[in-house]
């Protein structure tokens, strides 16, 4: 998640460092994320909240499939594929110069828009009784059942925390 690592720890956490390279590093250092997804992929969850400087080092990395660890100057070749995702409109942002335009580029090869809740009511009651199967153990009744009264009012409601806030409203009322 860019969005919850601290701007101060973002590059290591992606690109990894070398033993010693900053106060409370591991004395063997660490690989990073795209290190340890080399074969595989990448999942950067909330790209749009990247620090405009991380991102440099972020296309850099999309630019040669290299990366190069904190305090190191060596390269490391990695071979990922990368998914991004983003509660921002990232087009906007970047013609705003809030966003790398290039990294935009760099990204948006395939992109799937995925409306809102409040946009796509007939999912609510499919994912309502989801959340409550998925917590049915965490309570002692196995039988519990949405009234149509409740349905009708989660059907009504705009969600504007999206698709984690029904998951918190089913699993509070649960309990």
């Amino acid at each position: 998640n860019c969005g919850a690592i601290p701007k101060s720890l973002i590059e290591s956490e992606l690109f990894g460092y070398e033993g010693g390279s900053f106060t409370g590093a591991k004395r063997e250092g660490c690989p990073g994320k795209f290190e340890l997804a080399h074969g595989g992929t990448i999942f950067l969850d909330e790209i749009g909240d990247m620090p405009f400087d991380v991102q440099v080092s972020l296309l850099r990395v999309l630019q040669s499939w290299e990366v190069s660890r904190i305090g190191s100057g060596k390269t490391i070749r990695v071979d990922v594929r990368v998914i991004s995702a983003t509660h921002h409109n990232v087009k906007q942002a970047a013609a705003n110069n809030q966003f790398r335009n290039d990294l935009y580029y760099r990204l948006n090869v395939f992109g799937i828009h995925i409306p809102p809740l409040r946009e796509r009511k007939e999912d609510i009651p499919i994912l309502a009784e989801h959340f409550m199967k998925k917590y049915a153990s965490n309570v002692q009744d196995n039988a519990m059942a949405f009234s149509p009264e409740a349905m009708t009012a989660m059907e009504r409601y705009q969600w504007p925390g999206n698709v984690r806030e029904l998951e918190h409203v089913v699993t509070s009322a649960m309990l």
